[in-house]
């Protein structure tokens, strides 16, 4: 291996900066309409009267659609996560079909029209007059309806998991630390709101779709369209952002589809900003509570987690927030439970890290209080509860912490810190240090990914396979990977994805999209470089004819002999002889079963500098230093990008991102990011991230786990356990906002 690596700058790099890159919303297609949801203005009732008279009217305006005039859905949705590989609706209903409103922002009418900005205009003409029932929108609205489904995560994950007797292991506790935390909602807010291009030829559809899985999309729009799913075509060369608001199929995109067979043109649907926060899904309003039980020495004797969280009226989803907790430390006795109410809102969904994010910052700030507690130094109590094995007993595909902890700790400077909450003080902040372990689960859910490779007799090779570019730089990587796999340098190299009609791979989710998409690409490329030194060892014309194939490596295209390098020839030399102009291989991997026989799990460290204000209750993230060990490092500068950007989100997550429910009126509070505070450039601190490879031979032909999620997780705790470290303040609410952060009159 000679690129795989490497940090190798993106190859969309310049497309990227010079604009020559298109997403969604700049395809051009002619005779383009552009379609306008227009959204309920209540979270629950009935429409009673919808007036169209106005919109119909409004000049270039083609089509209104409504409940009265929208075909139905050939097939109701039925919910499963992307990251199986089926049909993956947002949200197990589909709107427009009937008067009931469930939640404000449901679209009750679309307007199509010539431009975009006539749509808009028409649709603030359409009028809706709604029977308002009465609804639930928070946590305490619903609270006394809680209840425990059987499954979670669209029926993947159980709600319950326990291991052991917690009763008897919290009773025979020496130490007891007992947190209770609320989240408020979150938004994914990616750069580029949601967007689909719709056009019809005959029979056949062709979908431009800002999503992070092009065969997810094209499994659930057929489906909902009683399409054959080869007559939908999935076309995504750039996505804007995703972070999971971009993984499930939401009503949006068929809708955009329906309107183009109505008005028999193509159409462009994008949502506004607004409609992002009502249309692609969210994380929850939850509650957690946490119980540790553990001896003097921090051994651990019971961990409990509970969970509370609001879901739609139609779907059990909760983010699986006690997954990692179960399996980070060593304990005999676990238990993990969720519980839900139904409330009007939509569905909620993957958001960056999807259950970690806030389970794992449940956990590592409990763990924070248990080291105080104990009087043992926060790294030392995590190195002591880390086992080798997970719950179940099975060893850890491949582990890391230690070594993570190790170097992330070294890297801060955390050696001769002063434990003590309130000691360091420069002016009016008050500085404090804290710090998280992170973990984060590797997806074996999904079905057998696909790649092609081909190269020519000139020397060149092209690579497809049906994934899409969602900003990680997957185009970059795998052409990475598809060079050395075939010995080639890597200019010589082209990858090509983007486009269900290429060899299919599932939704780049839970992490998995450089494991998946890698070992496919690898498997082509290593399969078509075997099929040619197989084709020259039998060429009686080839200086490596009769060669063992094992005694073979190719370097720059050119076959040889690893025992003599100036025996061989190149790839082009025996195409040339069998007269071909090219040659090209399929190439597959499948993961192994879900159940496979050890803890999969990546790991992380993180530690992070306040200062605060204890007056006016800010707060200011000075430095942030972490270390993860994803297997094997596929790309650096790509790796550290995704990780960055994780840290920072968990920046937000602890400081800024919240939007609660108005219950008066049953909407978001926050409809914009002039409401809904994310990090920018100035809120960024200097952040230091370390990679730690680890050899694992069970995640795939290369050993990558994938990096996309788990820099978010830990972050949030380590600034959180910082702001304990300046305060001598536990704060049990998510954002941490300067109200509660300020120290009391």
């Amino acid at each position: 291996m000679s690129v795989v690596g490497t940090p190798v700058d993106r190859v969309d790099g310049q497309a990227k900066v010079t604009g020559g890159a298109r997403y969604t919303a700049e395809v051009v297609l002619p005779d383009l309409a552009y379609a306008t949801i227009v959204g309920a203005t209540i979270p629950s009732g009935r429409i009673r009267r919808i007036d169209t008279d106005r919109a119909l009217v409004a000049g270039g305006v083609l089509a209104v659609l409504t409940h009265e005039n929208l075909p139905k859905i050939a097939e109701p949705p039925h919910l499963l996560p992307s990251l199986v590989g089926a049909a993956a609706p947002g949200e197990s209903f589909f709107p427009m079909q009937d008067d009931v409103v469930h939640y404000a922002g449901q679209p009750v009418a679309l307007v199509v029209a010539d431009s975009h900005e006539r749509a808009q205009w028409a649709a603030s003409l359409v009028e809706v007059e709604y029977e308002r029932t009465p609804s639930i929108t928070t946590l305490d609205e619903g609270r006394g309806s809680a209840y425990e489904p059987q499954m979670l995560f669209g029926g993947l994950l159980p709600a319950r998991m326990a291991f052991g007797d917690v009763d008897a292991g919290l009773a025979d506790a020496e130490v007891r630390v007992d947190v209770s935390y609320h989240f408020a909602a979150n938004h994914h807010n990616a750069l580029e709101t949601s967007a689909t291009t719709a056009a019809w030829e005959g029979d056949r559809l062709t979908l431009y779709d800002s999503t992070m899985g092009i065969r997810a999309t094209q499994l659930t729009v057929a489906h909902l369209l009683g399409l054959q799913v080869s007559d939908v075509r999935v076309i995504t060369h750039f996505v804007g952002g995703g972070f999971g608001g971009k993984a499930m199929t939401w009503p949006h995109v068929t809708l955009a589809a329906m309107a183009a067979r109505q008005v028999d043109r193509p159409v462009r649907l994008m949502l506004t900003r607004t409609e992002a926060f009502t249309s692609t899904g969210h994380r929850e309003e939850q509650e957690q509570a946490l119980s540790l039980g553990a001896k003097r020495d921090g051994t651990l004797t019971a961990v409990r987690h509970h969970k509370l969280a609001l879901t739609s009226q139609f779907d059990d989803w909760a983010e699986p927030a006690t997954n990692a907790t179960l399996q980070l430390y060593t304990s005999p006795n676990v238990e993990g439970v969720h519980r839900l109410v139904k409330g009007n809102t939509m569905t909620a969904t993957f958001t960056r890290g999807p259950g970690e994010t806030v389970g794992v910052f449940v956990l590592e700030t409990a763990m924070d209080e248990l080291a105080y507690t104990l009087g043992v130094d926060p790294v030392e109590l995590r190195l002591r509860c880390h086992g080798d094995t997970d719950p179940r007993g099975h060893p850890w595909s491949s582990d890391g912490l230690a070594e993570c902890l190790r170097v992330a700790a070294e890297s801060f400077g955390w050696a001769g810190r002063d434990p003590r909450p309130r000691m360091r003080r420069e002016g009016d902040w008050l500085i404090g240090t804290g710090m998280a372990a992170a973990a984060y689960p590797v997806a074996f859910m999904m079905p057998t990914q696909r790649a092609r490779a081909r190269i020519y007799a000139g020397g060149d090779a092209v690579v497809q396979t049906g994934t899409q570019e969602i900003g990680t730089g997957v185009t970059t990587v795998m052409t990475q990977v598809a060079a050395d796999g075939l010995g080639l340098p890597m200019d010589s190299v082209r990858f090509e994805a983007g486009d269900t009609d290429l060899p299919n791979t599932s939704a780049a989710v839970g992490s998995s999209g450089a494991m998946m998409v890698s070992a496919a690409v690898h498997n082509a490329a290593t399969t078509l470089r075997d099929q040619l030194i197989a084709m020259a060892i039998a060429d009686s014309a080839s200086p490596l004819h009769g060669a063992n194939p094992s005694d073979v490596d190719v370097q720059d295209g050119r076959m040889r002999l690893r025992s003599r390098p100036d025996v061989g020839e190149t790839y082009g030399e025996v195409m040339g002889r069998h007269h071909l102009e090219d040659a090209e291989a399929l190439g597959s991997w499948t993961p192994p079963p879900p159940d496979t026989p050890h803890g999969l799990l990546t790991f992380g460290a993180q530690f992070a500098e306040v200062a605060v204000d204890p007056e006016f209750g800010l707060v200011r993230v000075r430095r942030m230093n972490a270390a993860f060990a994803p297997g094997r490092v596929l790309n650096p500068k790509t790796a550290r990008s995704q990780l960055m950007g994780g840290m920072l989100w968990g920046l937000g997550q602890a400081l800024l991102e919240g939007n609660p429910m108005d219950p008066r009126t049953g909407r978001w509070s926050a409809t914009s990011l002039g409401d809904y505070l994310v990090p920018v450039n100035a809120d960024a601190p200097d952040v230091t991230i370390d990679l730690v490879e680890v050899r694992d031979e069970v995640v795939g032909p290369l050993g990558a786990k994938g990096v996309g999620e788990i820099g978010q997780v830990g972050a949030a705790a380590a600034i959180s356990n910082a702001v304990f470290h300046a305060t001598g303040r536990r704060i049990r609410k998510l954002p941490m906002t300067a109200e509660l952060v300020m120290d009391p009159p």
